[in-house]
């Protein structure tokens, strides 16, 4: 298995207001994606684990919330995993949005 891509997201919410944030965006993440995807998210105390399966790919994430940052790790399959650079580049970019 390749290694996870890891990205921490700083934030000036809190924990609470991250949880809000995050438990109103991540079932949009499907529709972000062309031809549409499937979501499917479990809180597991300040943990958001959820997967992502799309064009025959299951992607599994788990977003640790911290008072000023949210720790990402996103294990990717192996034919995505070529694609890791692009992946953690998109995610700094675009994942701060599920926090505004």
């Amino acid at each position: 298995m390749p290694d996870p891509v890891i990205v921490d997201i700083p934030h000036k919410l809190g924990k609470e207001g991250a949880r809000a944030r995050l438990a109103s965006g991540v079932g949009k993440i499907g529709s972000m994606i062309p031809g549409g995807g499937a979501v499917q998210e479990r809180w597991d105390g300040d943990s958001l684990h959820f997967t992502v399966t799309a064009m025959g790919q299951t992607v599994a994430s788990r977003l640790d919330l911290h008072d000023d940052r949210v720790h990402a790790e996103v294990d990717l399959p192996p034919f995505l995993a070529l694609f890791a650079g692009k992946i953690r580049e998109k995610l700094l970019k675009e994942a701060p949005k599920l926090l505004e």
